[in-house]
This record gives structure tokens, C-alpha cells and sequence, in this order.
């Protein structure tokens, strides 16, 4: 036991110290995280209203992302990542506090694309950071260190958040949201100031190439957005399909999407760290996380016994510990071809189009067509996103051997 807990530290070493930073700021952040995962049934449950109008404030969620994500990435490059992301923070904290007095539909679709054009400044600020803090070898690593960071704080969220609504009511997870946000800005202003910390990696492209020209990246983002609508439903749909489908309480809920944190915290980083001992390549690795997740949806349909839904999360979780660390370790070496910020705003965007049409459509594909339907409709797009990735790892193979 103590080899077997020494060798899964030791799939940390060599990481630097600003890294390790920017994964407790990270921490702190989504510790707090409870709105997200409960919005649907907040706003159902509390504000009372329908699927369909759920659907479009999960449309202005994603849009504000989109925005957000495109500024974060202009502002990167134009004032620096530190700016961008303590801005970023303090203003997120700020309009979480506010959301919880949006009451009508018009108000929250209003605040909840304010929250997230703020929030997802962060998100390709984050990604240089890392990128600048991280030795050319370790990059994979540090982003799963942070992917941990997030699903740390995101397996504790859920569980928290499910106890707060039994025991008080959904506006304190709006107090917690807000508050955690303003403290990872306080611990970020005092911990990582560009003045006191080393830069191990500043990579500046003298003839920067276009990220809307690079072929091969657009083929990627293509495959991100579907990947990234297939991920979405766990956090939209799915929790209704747990409440309606199988009348679990708002306690299992949090306890089944905060499994899926603990099991990647304790099993990704050796997990990644094996996977990058071996001879398949990001674009390979990716596909397989992409076959997982669309594997999560088909056994869904397969029984009505509530332990498939334990099933389908592992599948989901294994698919989302291979995925998204190598598809941000792509997108990082990827952006040395050309300015990192544009090329870091246009992968966050991906996710952030996911946002907008995949909760939507997962919601009105689920009124109109039930449960069971939605789920073989998003089968089918994990099976395009994987013909995508097939292709993509072919023209790049083509192009190592021109």
C-alpha cells in the first residue's frame, strides 16, 4: 500500500509551484459550484418554469459563454492573462450573489448570460497561464492537475449543494457560488502576481498563424462542440431524467454527479500518466474518450434498474478523464503555431456553442420526444464526433508524412 500511495504521488512530481497554485485558486472556485449542476430544477421547481423555457435560458448560459470566452480570449492577448482572470473572478462572485433575485424569465436569462460572459473571461486566460507555467513535458499533466482541482471542488459541490437545498433552500448555493469566487480572486491577487512568478514556457510565434485557418484545428473544434453537447446532457438533462425517471431525491442526486468528481480526483492523473507512457497519440486518445461517452448514453435504454445509472456515469467519467485532458493538451500545443489566446478562446467556445444548443435541444428533444428517444439521438452525434476525430487523426498523420 505505501509503493502503491508513493507511485501515485509521484505522477505529480515535477510540476511547477505556480501550477500548483493555479489548481487550489482553481479548487476554491469550483468547491463552490452548486448552481450549475442544480439549475434545471431551480428553475422548475422554485421559479416554476417549463422545459422549454428552461431550455432558452440554457441558451443565453451558453451564448454569454461564447461571448465571454471570445473577449476572454481578445483581452489575453491584448493586457495579459492575469488581469483577465483576477477581473474574471471578482466579477463572477459579484453577479452569482445577484442572480438569486432574478425572478422572471426575461430578468434570469438576462443575468445568467451577464454571469457566464464574465465567468468564461477565465476560461482562455487559464489555459495560457497554465500553458506559460508548465515545462513543455509536463502540459498534459498540468492541465489534469487542474481538471482534479476542478473535480475535487465539483465532487464536493454537488453533495453540499443537494444537503443545503434539503436542509435550507437554493438561494444559499447562489451566496456560496458568489463568495468562493471572490476568495479565489483574493488568493490569486496574493499568490500569483506576473511580478514574484517564473515563467517556464513564453512562447511568442513570430509569424503567428490564424487558428481560423488552421484546418486541422476547425475539424478538432467541430468534434469539440458535438463532444462537448454529448457531455452537457449530465448536467441538464440528466438530472431530471434521475428525478423523473427514477424518483431519486435532490441528496442522490448531488451524491451520483459527485462520484464522478471522486473517481476522476483518485484515478485520472495515473490514469494520464500511464496513457502518456504509451504510443497512441492525443487525437487517438480523444477518439476513445469520445466511444465512452456515447457508450454512457446507450446502456441508459438498455434496463430500467436504477443501478445502470451508476454504469453510465463510469462510462462517462472514464470517457471524460481521457478526453479532456488531451484535447486541452492539443489545443495548448496546438496555439503555439499562433496567438494563444485567439486559438485558447476559440477551444473554450467550442464548449460554450455546446452550451447553448445542448441543453436546449436536450431539453426540447425530452418534451417532445421523451427521455429514451433523446438519449439514441445523442448516440448518434457521439458516433459523428467520432468519425470526426478519425478524421482528424488521419490528416495529421498525412501531414507528419509530407
Amino acid at each position: 500500500m505505501k509503493t502503491l500511495f508513493k507511485s501515485y504521488l509521484n505522477t505529480f512530481a515535477g510540476l511547477s509551484k505556480a501550477v500548483w497554485w493555479l489548481a487550489l485558486i482553481t479548487l476554491i472556485n469550483r468547491a463552490g459550484t452548486m448552481v450549475i449542476p442544480f439549475l434545471s430544477l431551480y428553475l422548475t421547481q422554485s421559479l416554476h418554469f417549463n422545459l422549454k423555457d428552461v431550455g432558452w435560458i440554457m441558451s443565453a448560459f451558453g451564448l454569454g459563454s461564447v461571448v465571454g470566452s471570445w473577449l476572454g480570449g481578445k483581452l489575453t492577448d491584448r493586457i495579459g492573462y492575469y488581469k483577465v482572470m483576477v477581473f474574471s473572478l471578482w466579477g463572477t462572485g459579484i453577479l452569482f450573489i445577484a442572480l438569486q433575485f432574478a425572478s422572471t424569465f426575461i430578468a434570469f436569462c438576462l443575468g445568467i448570460f451577464s454571469v457566464m460572459l464574465v465567468a468564461d473571461m477565465f476560461r482562455p486566460a487559464i489555459f495560457v497561464a497554465l500553458s506559460a507555467y508548465s515545462k513543455p513535458e509536463n502540459k498534459t499533466r498540468s492541465v489534469t492537475l487542474i481538471r482534479l482541482a476542478i473535480n475535487l471542488g465539483f465532487s464536493a459541490g454537488p453533495a453540499l449543494g443537494g444537503l443545503i437545498i434539503t436542509t435550507l433552500d437554493y438561494s444559499g448555493l447562489f451566496w456560496v457560488d458568489g463568495v468562493t469566487c471572490i476568495l479565489a480572486a483574493v488568493v490569486l491577487i496574493n499568490v500569483l502576481n506576473p511580478k514574484s512568478t517564473e515563467v517556464l514556457d513564453d512562447v511568442k510565434a513570430e509569424s503567428p498563424v490564424s487558428a481560423y485557418k488552421d484546418k486541422a484545428f476547425i475539424i478538432f473544434l467541430m468534434a469539440m462542440v458535438l463532444f462537448g453537447v454529448i457531455f452537457l446532457q449530465y448536467f441538464s438533462t440528466m438530472p431530471l431524467y434521475y428525478k423523473e425517471a427514477h424518483h431519486l431525491s435532490e441528496l442522490e442526486i448531488g451524491i451520483l454527479l459527485g462520484l464522478n468528481g471522486l473517481i476522476i480526483f483518485i484515478f485520472e492523473m495515473p490514469l494520464i500518466k500511464w496513457l502518456e507512457n504509451t504510443r497512441h497519440t492525443k487525437t487517438g486518445l480523444m477518439l476513445l474518450g469520445a466511444v465512452l461517452t456515447a457508450l454512457s448514453f446507450v446502456v441508459l435504454n438498455l434496463t430500467s434498474w436504477v443501478g445502470i445509472l451508476i454504469i453510465g456515469m463510469l462510462f462517462m467519467t472514464f470517457g471524460e478523464m481521457i478526453a479532456f485532458p488531451f484535447s486541452n493538451a492539443f489545443a495548448i500545443e496546438r496555439a503555439k503555431k499562433g496567438n494563444q489566446g485567439e486559438y485558447m478562446a476559440l477551444y473554450s467556445i467550442s464548449f460554450s456553442i455546446a452550451h447553448i444548443f445542448g441543453h436546449n435541444a436536450g431539453m426540447q428533444m425530452t418534451d417532445y420526444l421523451g427521455f429514451n428517444n433523446t438519449w439514441h439521438i445523442i448516440t448518434v452525434l457521439g458516433g459523428v464526433c467520432v468519425f470526426l476525430l478519425f478524421i482528424l487523426k488521419r490528416n495529421l498523420k498525412l501531414a507528419e508524412q509530407k
